[in-house]
């Protein structure tokens, strides 16, 4: 079946799915006036299609717009808009211009979506029973994204939830000199086929894969980043909730952690395991959903004025342990232990990661071949994991010491609470430009090795040394087990800047920095 049949065909499913499950609400949910379609007219004119759902009992009620993600449309959230009704919100969902029937083209939460998202308030009030003053937008992926750029420039939204969204598309698509191949490719194709890509979108995205035109690129993307207009959202002080993955391949979490610790009005923020909108998954289908439950409860205190405020704001569910709170982000960790980088052994081929960095040693990969040691597939892998509860393994003696390093650490008699971003430094040289990709592992006694983190880097200017920031993670590594490091240079998630059949060097000085608890 040609993409552009099975992909709507799937999406209906979904949709269809979330339908006739049907949802649990609470005890007391009110009658809700049902299902109805609506066009609402956008900027210039572009009749943008969406659905209502209110309580059915006279009086103002609390609202909640909810612009479709990218690839879906306004049924995306028929399920979870049937709660809310009954919980008393009224619920205006749409489908973002330039997507199925929706008029336009994709402007990508470009200005138009802006204004877009403020004619979807004014139908609203003007509409239904919304109250004014108690106005909310959330939404998952492209929904969350607009939503919180929809608090810069219109200053009724009061509260927002930001379900696996993106603070900053520049980061998102460039983390440390590395362009997200398997990511962008599929936000891409989604846009081909159920989709009316812009011509801008078309181009922008042309030289994203060439890699070219990269300032521009990173200029449209910033126009697209809540991060560039973080002054004028804090001016006007929504509620913000944000939930993401640790996992997350579009848009992983060390965007939101910095955004979120700027931000000065009243803000939550969780992190759990999986890639792309999978924690809040089955609450699409219409199942009990604790990322859903949370959004109730802050549209609950911000909007409803019911509820109370949590001292621990900040929630984290680590890979392979219990839920924790904090006060704020920077507790979460309370050390940072360096483990420098050894030489490798003739024997085994492995180096000891630990102790104070050390000198008069290399090693030396090429850059142009792959081992077993990957991120996986873009949403499959991680996505996996969050509903398995067992992180992406392989086994370490069938890692190529002839195309990767790897160096493990002594294994420790107590548990390690690994919480935080490591930092990988490496002392580099070879290459004019290139690619590296970091792996943090967990070791067994059997070889086995569960991926905790990891991320590339690229650079250009032949030697230097490069820093590679890892995606912030919660994970305990068991007593027993190694910490374990493996670098290599090529990865199917990402493009990478290697010249064929070179090769790059590591050297002494470098180490990782993994924040402890």
């Amino acid at each position: 079946m040609a993409p552009r049949r099975w992909f709507p065909l799937l999406a209906t499913l979904l949709i269809t799915a979330a339908t006739l499950v049907g949802v649990t609400g609470p005890a007391h949910a009110a009658a809700t006036t049902g299902f109805k379609a609506v066009d609402i007219t956008g900027d210039g004119g572009v009749i943008l299609k969406a659905n209502v759902i209110a309580p059915a009992a006279a009086g103002r009620y609390p609202a909640v717009v909810l612009p479709s993600s990218w690839g879906l449309n306004d049924l995306e959230y028929l399920a979870q808009a049937k709660v809310l009704a009954g919980r008393g919100y009224v619920v205006v969902s749409y489908t973002p211009r330039g997507w199925w029937l929706s008029g336009g083209e994709i402007d990508t939460a470009g200005p138009r979506d802006m204004a877009d998202l403020t004619r979807v308030v004014d139908w609203t009030i003007a509409n239904t029973a919304a109250d004014p003053a108690r106005i909310g937008a959330a939404g998952i992926s492209y929904g969350a994204g607009i939503s919180l750029l929809g608090a810069a420039f219109d200053p009724r939204i009061r509260v927002v939830g930001v379900l696996s969204g993106w603070t900053d598309l520049v980061y998102s698509l460039y983390s440390d000199s590395t362009r997200h191949r398997q990511s962008a490719g599929l936000l891409e194709l989604a846009a081909q086929i159920v989709g009316k890509p812009s011509a801008e979108l078309t181009a922008k995205m042309a030289d994203f894969n060439a890699n070219r035109n990269v300032a521009d690129v990173m200029a449209w993307a910033k126009v697209r980043s809540a991060a560039t207009y973080l002054d004028r959202i804090n001016a006007n002080q929504p509620a913000v909730l944000i939930a993401n993955g640790w996992g997350d391949t579009f848009f992983p979490p060390n965007q939101l952690v910095d955004f979120y610790g700027r931000l000065t009005g009243p803000k939550r923020l969780e992190l759990r395991p999986g890639d792309h909108a999978i924690a809040e998954l089955t609450g699409v289908l219409g199942l009990p959903n604790d990322v859903w439950t949370s959004l109730y409860s802050w549209l609950d205190q911000h909007l409803a004025g019911t509820g109370t405020t949590s001292a621990n704001p900040v929630y984290v569910k680590p890979l392979n342990a219990s839920g924790e709170a904090y006060p704020q982000w920077s507790e979460i960790n309370n050390q940072t232990r360096r483990y420098g980088l050894g030489r490798i052994r003739v024997l085994d081929g492995t180096g000891l990661l630990g102790g104070d960095p050390s000198s008069g040693w290399t090693k030396t990969i090429p850059t142009d071949r792959d081992t077993v040691a990957n991120g996986g597939i873009v949403l499959i892998t991680n996505g996996a994991a969050a509903i398995t509860g067992e992180q992406p393994k392989i086994w370490l003696p069938f890692v190529d010491r002839g195309r990767a390093g790897v160096w493990a650490a002594e294994r420790p008699s107590t548990t390690q609470k690994i919480r935080g971003s490591a930092r990988v430094h490496l002392e580099l040289s070879g290459e004019a430009s290139g690619t590296v990709v970091a792996y943090l592992y967990d070791l067994d006694a059997l070889g086995n090795a569960k991926l905790i983190s990891h991320a590339p880097a690229s650079w250009s200017g032949g030697s230097r040394d490069v820093d590679v920031t890892l995606p912030a993670t919660a994970y305990d590594l068991p007593a027993g087990n190694s910490l374990t490091l493996v670098v290599d240079t090529v990865d199917p998630l990402y493009y990478d800047e290697n010249t064929s059949g070179d090769s790059v060097t590591i050297g002494g000085g470098s180490y990782v920095d993994v924040p402890l608890r």
